[in-house]
């Protein structure tokens, strides 16, 4: 970009809804709300897992990193939400522009991929339950977790930068709560159907592999199923994968949404609120999904509550 450029863009102004005060404030306290949640329930998950003796399985070593996960993506974006809600001031830096474009499509990225390998170890799990701890061994886990984190910070490095350095022609106005890509894409002052092009391969690649995956995964997980003749082991499976197949369902139904269609066909508006869900519901849901439908997660937080209350007893 040249001299002019990068002084027109020392800053973005994030409109969000400005012309709706009244809805500002509204989602000010929700999503505060929201975030305070998400912060309680995921640190709970974190600490419970890794308490808990009978949670030292490969399944709660995923879901550890995925809780700590959606803890990254709201920190990365909700408090500056936050503050752009709050008051007049809607300018986020250019820096800081591209810090939070970064950290949404790394963190994006790691999702889908962990949720894939959460898949394989419930496939695992099912269809081969007698060889279930020599295949996922704590080395395997450990490597299936780096290289989802490795891919993540590759695809923060590309993507960011296809965005980011598109001429806008001091264009600086982003109708939208966040720096989203479709967004930035939507207010450059040139011809982005190559680089629309570039995203909708990258999405393929970063988003539906990892989805045919997790089908694929399942598909073999339902034929496993159906042989399965107890009652007891029926609900088992359900109550592990249920839970998982939630979470991902609502998951993929975001991100589709957002990065497999142009970046023009899509309402405005509806991908606002799609980014919000992703950074905010999705995050505080996930914690509930797991604990509501999860014998186990709720038997450990029991135990926990059990355990703390005998040690103030103890304690007096």
């Amino acid at each position: 970009m040249d001299g002019t450029n990068n002084s027109a863009q020392a800053h973005f102004i994030l409109l969000g809804c400005s012309d709706r005060p009244r809805l500002e404030r509204v989602l000010f306290v929700v999503i505060l709300v929201a975030y305070l949640l998400t912060l309680v329930g995921n640190n709970t998950i974190i600490l419970v897992s890794r308490l808990d003796p009978h949670l030292q399985t490969p399944m709660y070593f995923f879901l550890t990193h995925l809780s700590f996960l959606d803890l990254c993506v709201t920190t990365s974006s909700i408090p500056q939400l936050l503050y752009n809600l709050h008051g007049r001031d809607k300018t986020i830096s250019y820096t800081g522009c591209t810090i939070q474009l970064s950290l949404f499509l790394g963190l994006g990225t790691v999702e889908c991929l962990l949720l894939a390998v959460m898949a394989y170890d419930r496939f695992v799990a099912v269809c081969k339950p007698l060889h279930y701890m020599v295949i996922m061994n704590p080395r395997l886990c450990t490597h299936l977790v780096l290289v989802a984190w490795g891919l993540g910070v590759a695809n923060s490095l590309v993507m960011p930068s296809i965005a980011m350095h598109l001429p806008r022609c001091g264009h600086h106005r982003i109708n939208h709560f966040l720096c989203e890509l479709p967004a930035l894409i939507r207010i450059a002052c040139v011809n982005t159907a190559a680089v629309e092009g570039t995203v909708f391969v990258l999405s393929v690649i970063i988003v539906l592999i990892p989805l045919i995956f997790i089908l694929t995964s399942y598909g073999c997980i339902v034929k496993a199923v159906l042989q399965i003749r107890s009652g007891s082991g029926l609900q088992k499976v359900f109550n592990t994968c249920g839970s998982h197949l939630t979470v991902v369902s609502l998951f993929y139904g975001n991100i589709i949404y957002m990065y497999m269609q142009p970046g023009n066909s899509s309402s405005q508006d509806q991908g606002k609120f799609l980014s919000l869900i992703y950074s905010i519901v999705t995050p505080l849901l996930n914690p509930l999904i797991y604990t509501l439908r999860n014998k186990e997660v709720k038997g450990a937080l029991r135990r926990q509550l059990l355990r703390d209350r005998e040690g103030g007893k103890g304690g007096r």
